[in-house]
């Protein structure tokens, strides 16, 4: 079956299986290794892609869904947003990393979210081996915090 959908901003069209997982086919055909398989049952957001601006999982999403849409990978995340969650001590091993800046980028651009949800709360989807949680937490609020001053200046 041939889908065709917008990627990290491009229009692609690919040949694949409609029920094949958005995992492989981001990883596999088109070598977009940054979105990491930890789980592959959808409890551990190593894999969160955004699909039309909502991060998803993309293990559990059958490629079919993605037609015509819009998916954003770690590879499109701008590195500068993202200096106050590396500099936190957020990242350790790695495993989580890409799921942790996709889930923490989607949240600074939703700051009114903390007006009904804690930083831990928001984050509480990613799961880390590593870090005790602290650091990302921390490093989200620095990066919260880093947006909020821009916005005002």
């Amino acid at each position: 079956m041939e889908i065709a959908f917008k990627l990290n901003g491009e229009q692609v069209t690919v040949q694949t299986e409609p029920t094949a997982r958005l995992l492989d086919l981001l990883r596999y055909p088109l070598g977009l290794t940054g979105t990491k398989e930890g789980c592959g049952e959808g409890e551990c957001c190593a894999c969160t892609v955004y699909l039309d601006g909502d991060p998803v999982n993309a293990c559990l999403v059958p490629v079919f869904q993605v037609r015509g849409r819009e998916v954003l990978t770690i590879e499109a995340i701008d590195r500068h947003s993202l200096e106050p969650l590396l500099q936190s001590g957020a990242t350790q091993c790695g495993a989580c990393t890409p799921g942790v800046v996709m889930m923490a980028t989607w949240v600074t651009t939703r700051p009114h979210l903390l007006e009904q949800f804690s930083a831990r709360e928001l984050m509480a989807g990613n799961l880390c081996r590593c870090t005790g949680y602290d650091g990302i937490i921390e490093g989200l609020q620095a990066a919260l915090d880093v947006d909020g001053a821009e916005d005002g200046a």
